[in-house]
C-alpha cells in the first residue's frame, strides 16, 4: 500500500499491463495512447506500466519518455497506479529519470537491468542501490536477460531485498528455478 494524496492505493495486486507506445509517422500517437489507457482502465486493469521495454523506452528521447509517462498519469487520473519505466544502462541517467518521475507523481518505478554493459553482480547491486537511494518510491527490479544480456540472480535479489524502496521483481529470465 502507498498514499497518493488522500487515497490509499495498492501498487501490487492483480494485473498490471505494460503498455506499448503507439507511433504515427515517427511521433508518439497520443490519441491512440489515450485510447489504450482508457481501454485498460475500463477493462479493470490494476496498474499501468508506462515506458517499460514494451513501451519503447530505449528508443524514446528523454523528452518523449517523460511526456509519455506524464500523459499516461494525466489520462489515468489516479484511477490506477502508474509505474514508470526508468531503467538505463547509465546509472546516473537512471537516477535522473527516477527522480523526474517521482517529481511528476509516478506511483512506482520499473528499473530494467543495465543493458549492453553486462555488469557484474556487485555492479548490479550498486546500480540498483544508487537508484533506490535517490527516490522515495517503490522500485521494481526488472530482469529480462534476453533483451539486456544481464540476469538478476537470486543472490543479487537477496542482497537488495532489505532496501526499503526495493519491493518487487519483474522476473522475465524464463528460468522458474
Amino acid at each position: 500500500f502507498f498514499m497518493k494524496g488522500m487515497m490509499l492505493l495498492t501498487l501490487f495486486k492483480g494485473a498490471g499491463v505494460a503498455l506499448v507506445t503507439p507511433f504515427d509517422g515517427g511521433k508518439v500517437d497520443y490519441k491512440r495512447l489515450k485510447g489504450l489507457i482508457k481501454r485498460q482502465i475500463n477493462s479493470g486493469i490494476d496498474a499501468i506500466i508506462s515506458c517499460g521495454t514494451t513501451g519503447e523506452a530505449s528508443t524514446l528521447s528523454d523528452e518523449e519518455h517523460l511526456e509519455v509517462v506524464r500523459f499516461t498519469m494525466k489520462t489515468a487520473e489516479d484511477r490506477v497506479p502508474v509505474i514508470a519505466g526508468s531503467g538505463s544502462n547509465d546509472t546516473q541517467h537512471a537516477v535522473y529519470m527516477a527522480q523526474a518521475f517521482e517529481e511528476m507523481g509516478a506511483d512506482g518505478l520499473l528499473v530494467v537491468t543495465p543493458y549492453y554493459n553486462k555488469c557484474t553482480e556487485k555492479g548490479l547491486i550498486r546500480h540498483y542501490e544508487k537508484i533506490a537511494d535517490s527516490v522515495n518510491l517503490p522500485v521494481i527490479l526488472y530482469s529480462v536477460p534476453s533483451r539486456t544480456g544481464v540476469n538478476i540472480s537470486p543472490s543479487v535479489v537477496k542482497e537488495l531485498s532489505p532496501h526499503p524502496n526495493i519491493c518487487g521483481i519483474k522476473e522475465a529470465s524464463g528460468n522458474i528455478a
